[in-house]
This record gives C-alpha cells, structure tokens and sequence, in this order.
C-alpha cells in the first residue's frame, strides 16, 4: 500500500466507542488488514463511516493508542429484518498489535457490555468461522450461545491472505439476548426434536406449540425480500408473508438466482405461523435443509433453512463446543436426507 503509516508497536492502547476523528484510521487499518478489496466499502470511505455511527445503523468500537492512531476496529450494524438485532462483525487488528494482546476480545466485549447497551440493542448475533476455533472460544466467553450453522457461507477466496481455508467456509451462527421477549413459536413437526434441542439451552423463555401442515392464509399474498451477495455467491431470501401463492413466488426467486450463479441460497422462515410445517415442507422437496433457529429475526423468532448447490465442505469445518457439534449433526443428516432423495429421482 502507497504512503502505509508505520505504527509503532508496544504502545498502551485503550478502547473506547467511534469518534468521528477515528474515521481516517480505521480506514488505514482495514487497508492493511485486507486490502483495496474488502467487499465491504463503507470502512474504507471515512465519511460514509461516518454517517452510518451518526445514524446508529453501524456502531463501532475501536482500540485507540495514545497518539490517536487506530489499531483495532470490530462492529455492530444492522442485517436483520428487525432493527434492534444488530450482527457482530468488521473486525481488524492492527498487525503490531495481535499473538494474544487481547485487543479483538476487548472490541468484542465493549460492543457488547457498553455499546449496545448505549444505542438500545436488543439482541446481538455473530458468525463464528469454522475454518478455524478461535471466534468460536471467543464468543463462547462471553456467553453467546450456538443456535444454528450456515453450510459454505463464504468463499475460501474471502481467506487468502491467512491462507486459513481449502474450499467454502461454514459458520455459525451464535446468539445473545439483551433485552427477553417472550412468545410463541410454532415448531415444524419435522423438526421437532431439533428445535427443541436448540431452544433447551437458549437464553429467553419461549412458549412452544406444533404446527401442523394445514393450510396458507387465504387473506395474504407472499413477501419476500432477496439479498445478493456476489463476492460469495450467495443469497438470502426473507419471507415476511407467506401466502397461497408461495410456491410460485418462490421458484421464481430462486430460478432468477440460480441464473445469477448463486452457490447458496438462505431462507428465512417465521416460526410464529402456525402453517410453518406446510413452508418447511415445500421447502424441503425443493432440496432446502435446516440450519437453526434465528431468535428474534423478525421481532418474533425465525427458522434457518438453507440450499448448497453442490457438495458442502463437510471436511473443512472444526468445532468447538459439544452444543455446536450436536446441531451439525441435526443440519447434517437433514442434508443427507435431500441428497438421498436427489438421487433416487435420478434413478426413476
């Protein structure tokens, strides 16, 4: 990188939540950690950065020396359909400044204990990567708590400069209320068992009742919003209704994303319908597996479901947390279920 500013190591460093003037070297770092490539522009534009901490759609935290340079960067921002859910991610350490100094603990930390708590955060979310266990003992510490994986989230091109990744990365998706909402869910029958596997060892009081297959809502038409993420090849698809014209709207979601060469494709599913077993089961002819359970998502809590257009990495993923491996079974053995019956068809 052209004109790189040296910062000197062995400083004394601090935490402290995002200040405008802090917005030129969080921008430096993140060039050095990840270069003019990172998929994500809005650390790499000051001003934009700026805006998005004024507004409270990113909260930052950033690990200050005494000289004001930034060694240290993680976020809260907003991904979820419901606002007051905010993801954990962003995160950068300055090189000089990583080997067990705890500066990213920290960040994660004070996002957590003191800047979520300031900006009326109510739940907070991560995607610990499997390719390796650290973010996974770190947010083990501090109480975050396995609810779901997502099968080959991201690339391995996304890992190139650790060299850390052999093929697609899965990551799970790990969990902590800040603010209990109790209320209903409606549990597929399929996956009964699952789901309360997942829920026995949740953090907020949930009221559980069956859904049966029945019918859709005959007053309502489906609503569903796409995001695509092209650098990873993947989609996301948020169902916020699900009418009697779902199948319809859904597969031509999907065939329009299957033509713009999406690798996976996630659905996320409300489990406060009771008609949520006749969704889970379209979905599940269509070749989709579980992933968990996405508390709060919508307000109400929502249902993981998720496609791989291709043999999952099955072999790169490392885990943990017991709680962690059980759930890849449960993702797993659904998986195994739908490969099965792909193949069949082909025999018929």
């Amino acid at each position: 990188m052209k004109d790189e500013k040296i910062i000197e190591p062995g400083q004394r460093w601090e935490i402290d939540l995002f200040r405008p003037e802090d917005a030129e070297g969080v921008k430096e770092l993140f060039l050095l950690v990840y270069g003019e490539g990172h998929p994500i522009k809005t650390y790499l534009e000051p001003e934009l950065l700026i805006e998005e901490n004024a507004s409270g759609r990113i909260i930052s935290s950033v690990a200050r020396t005494p000289k004001e340079e930034i060694v240290g960067h993680c976020a809260l921002f907003r991904s979820a359909p419901y606002d007051r859910i905010y993801e954990s991610g962003a995160g950068a350490v300055h090189p000089n400044y990583r080997g067990g100094k705890g500066i990213f603990t920290g960040l994660a930390g004070h996002l957590q204990d003191v800047a979520a708590k300031a900006f009326g955060v109510e739940g907070i979310y991560g995607e610990a990567v499997c390719n390796h266990l650290f973010s996974q003992k770190m947010v083990a510490g501090l109480g975050w708590i396995t609810q779901g994986v997502e099968v080959d989230l991201m690339p391995a091109e996304a890992y190139d400069r650790e060299k850390s990744a052999a093929g697609r990365v899965t990551c799970l998706f790990d969990f902590r209320t800040l603010n209990p909402r109790a209320h209903t869910v409606y549990l597929p029958a399929t996956y009964e068992e699952g789901l309360r596997f997942i829920y026995d060892g949740f953090d907020d009081e949930r009221q559980f009742l069956l859904s049966a297959e029945g019918n859709f809502p005959c007053d309502s038409s489906t609503e569903i919003k796409t995001q695509v993420f092209d650098f990873a090849k993947v989609a996301r698809l948020a169902v916020h209704e699900a009418g009697t014209d779902f199948e319809s709207a859904f597969d031509a979601q999907e065939n329009t994303l299957r033509e713009k060469g999406m690798l996976v494709i996630q659905v996320w599913l409300k489990l406060s319908w009771p008609w949520i077993d006749r969704v889970v089961t379209l979905l599940r002819e269509r070749g989709y597996f579980v992933g968990g359970i996405l508390p709060r998502w919508f307000d109400v809590d929502g249902l993981l479901m998720q496609k791989t257009f291709g043999q999952p990495n099955w072999d790169g993923i490392q885990l943990y947390l017991e709680r962690a491996k059980k759930i890849l079974g449960l993702v797993r053995a659904d998986w195994e279920r739908g490969a099965k019956r792909s193949r069949e068809e082909i025999w018929l």
